[in-house]
């Protein structure tokens, strides 16, 4: 499989490609990224045949969505699928009175939570505004989850499955967005999403890798079972799995745990063996699920991207994955490639 393998997505008629342009770290997040920096990943993306782009209002407080627009607004538009997500309002704001953290220099506005019927239309207008372009195609609610909303998670759950369930539906009924998803860090959440809603797509973060495939269990089963496609960002643990066990590898976005370092370890060893780059083996494994069309990653630089684009094609015998599974360091049920 390569970056630019178009992938049904679900049950759909879009097709997306296997390797997707996520634009998280385009907003700005913990240290800025230069104009001239972010044009040019996203033509370097556009030019390895990338065609499955997501962004947010989240990131850099609209900066992302501004700068997605600006890059693709010339595209071919019927040639690429675009992705963004509703459950925040931006509000226009005197930057001394915002609070940006972690994002830096990112777009003057203050963020809102809001998953009503009325909120989610006008966030979704709002998107479209911000991109200059005349659609999206995929649109997910974004964190309505545990880790985003703690204590407050089943109310705000509640909410979304009501108001911004409702006003996703009418517009995917009336064709103005072809597929409707939520877009959380749990799969918990998402098969909970599922069902409860008749939701045609997910965006999991970090919740379906090389170190957790809890997923399939019942989430990816239902998946499976409904059409439902899943997008997966994350596929690195937020770190460990691309820098390998090394002292401060970051898991979850923490220093990671003596158990999960030992793991990482014992992956790296039969890496070694079958000379596989351990990110090569974390970007591959994701997409080999069925239910999982693409995997979008964030870089930073063009170097980055550069090498998630190789590490996604890079050869990798049979005998990789079978040695995982005799270790005990993969679950005999989890497809690979």
């Amino acid at each position: 499989m390569t970056p630019s393998t178009k992938v049904p997505f679900g049950r759909t008629d879009l097709e997306v490609t296997a390797f997707g342009f996520g634009t998280a770290p385009l907003g700005n997040i913990f240290r800025e990224i230069d104009e001239a920096t972010s044009e040019a990943m996203f033509d370097t993306a556009w030019e390895a045949g990338v065609r499955y782009y997501d962004t947010a209002p989240m990131y850099g407080h609209g900066l992302a969505e501004l700068r997605t627009g600006h890059a693709l607004r010339w595209k071919d538009r019927d040639s690429l699928v675009l992705s963004s997500k509703v459950g925040r309002r931006l509000v226009p704001t005197r930057r001394a009175e915002i609070e940006f953290a972690p994002w830096t220099n990112a777009a003057p506005f203050a963020l809102e939570f809001d998953y009503s019927y009325d909120g989610t239309m006008r966030a979704f207008e709002d998107s479209l505004q911000r991109l200059a372009l005349e659609r999206m195609d995929i649109c997910f609610i974004h964190d309505i989850d545990v880790f985003t909303r703690g204590d407050d998670q089943s109310a705000v759950f509640a909410q979304a499955m009501d108001g911004a369930w409702r006003a996703l539906s009418r517009l995917r009924d009336e064709g103005v967005v072809r597929a409707i998803g939520v877009g959380v860090n749990e799969w918990e959440v998402c098969h909970a999403a599922l069902e409860a809603r008749d939701f045609d797509c997910f965006l999991l973060a970090g919740r379906y890798t090389l170190l957790e495939q809890d997923a399939l269990d019942a989430f990816l089963p239902l998946c499976e079972a409904r059409g439902a496609a899943v997008v997966v960002g994350g596929g690195f643990n937020s770190g460990i799995l691309a820098t390998g066990a090394r002292d401060g590898a970051k898991y979850n976005y923490a220093p990671a745990p003596p158990a999960i370092l030992d793991r990482v370890r014992g992956i790296e060893a039969v890496c070694a063996d079958h000379d596989v780059p351990l990110p090569a083996a974390a970007l591959q494994f994701v997409v080999a699920h069925p239910a999982i069309p693409s995997f979008i990653a964030g870089t930073r630089t063009v170097e980055q991207l550069q090498q998630n684009l190789a590490w996604f094609e890079h050869p990798i015998p049979a005998a990789f994955w079978s040695d995982l599974k005799a270790k005990g360091l993969l679950r005999e049920d989890a497809p690979t490639p």
